[in-house]
């Protein structure tokens, strides 16, 4: 699989017409080489690949690094002129949105000469579609994360406090086999219900309320991504419209997944719906993201995004209504796209549960 992913990466080198790929992204490097450690840069030209690292991961990249020499750096910027120079390119590709000023600056200094090439769009591009390991660890952590909130579900009741429902849930996904939570969880009840990222407070719940979770277990690296709304005893009329039209749009823009669509397309179908029930002014973020190695990567889908749905991309599906003095209701689950439509591959019911 990982020679597949430098394939892809040398395709972007290129397409963008340099000599060398420098890749210092920690996600992208983990994708293209298999290094897990928190310290390392990864070269690649067209028929060769250099992977730098210091003193504390060289066995470590030893055992792991696909596809590329492994060198133990003292000083990473002398080991980096030295790799550049040996490979007597002309031009270098790199992350310029990741990459700092500063870091840019040096090595432009010991490199004059040397033209740079940003490469942001095209290595954006690169794990955007999924391989079937990949989709394989995301079915996983997906049912992880499910599989843990339904657990905890019974712990759902009047005075029990945010913060303790998402510690108990971040521990019940590590008794599945997650190695720890993919994001802050957010759990917010009532009013709380209305900031879109309300992380868990010290706030009890209280009868009436309508709770939303936001969670993600990590696994194997990789992220997963769901959202449940519930109600805390029967939902009032409100509450029911409220969550109803959320759940139909989220499902109207499922059911318009698939490959050829643009996501500003799919996007629509879930605004327009919730505009339509009056709602529209309460709906301000995107309908989703691509989940994979981080919690948010490409493809986006928004309003703005022309970007084409292909086949093989994972990513979430979640609209939501936020208003304030009411609280909110937000649905969102992760998709796979097939030839014929999408699949979810998270696994609470989107039905409104009462507890």
């Amino acid at each position: 699989m990982l020679n597949n992913r430098v394939l892809k990466a040398r395709g972007a080198l290129q397409r963008v017409g340099a000599d060398l790929l420098l890749i210092t992204n920690l996600s992208n490097i983990r994708y293209l080489s298999g290094f897990t450690g928190s310290e390392g840069t990864l070269v690649l030209s067209p028929t060769a690949g250099w992977f730098l690292t210091d003193s504390r991961y060289t066995s470590q990249a030893g055992a792991q690094v696909q596809g590329a020499r492994v060198i133990e750096f003292a000083n990473r910027l002398d080991s980096l002129v030295a790799v550049v120079k040996e490979s007597g390119a002309a031009s270098i590709a790199f992350e310029s949105g990741h990459m700092s000023v500063q870091a840019f600056r040096d090595l432009e200094a010991r490199l004059p000469g040397l033209r740079f090439v940003p490469a942001d769009s095209e290595l954006a591009l690169l794990r955007a579609v999924k391989d079937a390991e990949e989709l394989k660890t995301l079915e996983r952590v997906a049912e992880i994360a499910s599989q843990s909130l339904l657990q905890i579900l019974p712990l759902v009741k009047p005075g029990a406090v945010e913060s303790e429902l998402a510690w108990a849930l971040e521990v019940a996904m590590r008794e599945r086999g997650a190695e720890g939570k993919s994001f802050d969880f957010i759990v917010a009840s009532g009013e709380r219900g209305a900031l879109p990222h309300g992380r868990a407070s010290e706030k009890r719940l209280a009868a009436g309320e309508l709770v939303t979770f936001d969670y993600g277990a990590l696994f194997e690296g990789y992220c997963s991504d769901e959202t449940v709304t519930v109600s805390l005893g029967e939902p009032d009329s409100r509450q029911r419209e409220v969550y109803e039209t959320v759940r139909v749009a989220q499902q109207l823009a499922i059911e318009a997944v698939r490959p050829g669509v643009i996501f500003r397309e799919v996007d629509a179908k879930a605004r327009d719906y919730i505009a339509s029930k009056g709602f529209g002014q309460y709906f301000g973020h995107g309908l989703g993201h691509g989940i994979g190695i981080d919690i948010h990567e490409p493809p986006t889908a928004s309003p703005r995004s022309t970007q084409v749905i292909e086949e093989g991309m994972v990513f979430t599906v979640e609209p939501g209504i936020y208003i304030p003095g009411f609280g909110g209701v937000r649905i969102e689950d992760s998709v796979v796209v097939e030839s014929d439509g999408c699949r979810r591959i998270t696994q609470v019911p989107k039905q409104l549960t009462v507890v």
